[in-house]
């Protein structure tokens, strides 16, 4: 039996084939980068949503954009263990080097320079992000290495928001996993954006993070919310679902039947990953004789769907936690609805509300739980209780 190349791309950020259901979201951005390429201003977003919902593939896809847009960029992506203080030395440099090459007025260009040299060397003494930087240039003393990080951080921003806009151009940060960034950080982050703001700086942020990052963003600055627009990422519609699977498979001439189609969203519940996944699974059935997928394959391939989950998906996520930490998830599994009440997995752990806080807490700041609503939590991974349930006989 003939093969025909595979056209689903599950995997964490890969993009698919064919991107549904973001329309709206992707002309919002288009026309905030628009804004940013003639030097002016444009409110900063953040993203937010499940895990397996496409927050990642959307920002490479607005990256895309800003390049052919010309508008120079970074990328950072925060993790539990990194300092974003030590890392956005090296990505504030690379942006003044960009703008550099086109550099219209040397004075603002020194000036950055010296604001970021003198901010690399407070925050990244043991890097070399201050040895890149021409040694006749001399350290802003006293501007962005006062050890206040809200302030240098300001400064830093502010410096090259300004660049960019005495060259007529912008520049764009692309913040993955931001809700890993810590309290004082994200604090300083938000107050450098509310300055670049208020002097209409063409500097803009394009961040994706879990649901808690609109709360966090909310109990750091009270005016969070007026500086970036928040965006909510969640499944996709029925009808983008039946594209998100349908056109891929068109290049090859392949089509769903009616009620595969429709096997395939009740099981994904139209999550992308999912969607993504299912599609790759059921691939395997097709060939160049046998073009239409029908219901008995997404029939036959379940259990590979699940296994695949669990083995990648699921997996990864389950072994970083603790033997405490399963016993929390699991009590909120047993709790029977989703979300639940922090007290409904107390009297499953038999325990009070005080002891299980700190195992809560820890669970949030881990990415595996968020605070759905007060009092309540739910897993950031869809199907998460499944997959406890699964292999915990629950």
């Amino acid at each position: 039996m003939r093969k025909l190349l595979n056209p689903y791309t599950p995997g964490a950020g890969v993009p698919p084939k064919y991107l549904a259901g973001r329309d709206a979201t992707i002309r919002e951005a288009e026309d905030a980068l628009f804004y940013i390429k003639n030097g002016d201003f444009s409110r900063s977003v953040v993203y937010y949503g499940l895990r397996g919902v496409g927050k990642t593939v959307l920002l490479n896809k607005i990256e895309e954009m800003a390049d052919e847009e010309d508008i120079r960029y970074e990328h950072l992506e925060i993790s539990e263990r990194s300092s974003f203080k030590n890392n956005i030395s090296l990505h504030i440099l690379k942006l003044i080097q960009q703008l550099s090459a086109k550099a219209k007025t040397k004075g603002y260009l020194s000036k950055a320079l010296s604001v970021l040299k003198a901010f690399s060397i407070k925050y990244s003494p043991e890097g070399e992000i201050s040895l890149s930087i021409d040694s006749e240039i001399d350290s802003a003393v006293g501007i962005s290495d006062t050890g206040n990080f809200e302030n240098d951080l300001t400064e830093l921003l502010v410096s090259l928001g300004t660049l960019a806009q005495k060259q007529g151009t912008g520049v764009a940060l692309f913040i993955d996993e931001i809700q890993y960034m810590k309290d004082d950080e994200f604090e300083a982050l938000i107050a450098a954006i509310h300055r670049v703001n208020q002097k209409a700086l063409p500097l803009i942020i394009f961040a994706a993070g879990l649901p808690k990052i609109a709360k966090i963003a909310g109990d750091v600055k009270s005016y969070a919310e007026r500086l970036f627009k928040f965006v909510s990422i969640g499944s996709l519609e029925q009808s983008a679902a039946r594209l998100a699977l349908e056109e891929p498979a068109k290049k090859w001439g392949v089509s769903y039947s009616e009620v595969a189609l429709e096997k395939i969203l009740q099981i994904t519940e139209c999550y992308p990953y999912f969607l993504q996944e299912y599609g790759n699974q059921v691939w395997a059935k097709v060939s160049v004789d046998k073009r239409i997928i029908d219901a008995t394959m997404v029939d036959e391939v379940y259990s590979d769907f699940e296994k695949s989950l669990d083995e990648s998906f699921f997996k990864v996520r389950h072994d970083r936690a603790t033997s405490r930490e399963l016993d929390f998830m699991i009590a909120m599994v047993k709790c029977g609805t989703l979300p639940c009440s922090t007290k409904a997995i107390a009297e499953q752990m038999q325990c009070p509300v005080s002891a299980i806080s700190p195992l809560r807490a820890q669970l949030i700041h881990k990415g595996f739980i968020y605070s759905a609503n007060r009092g309540e939590v739910d897993f950031t991974v869809p199907q998460f209780d499944k997959y406890l349930k699964r292999i915990h006989n629950v």
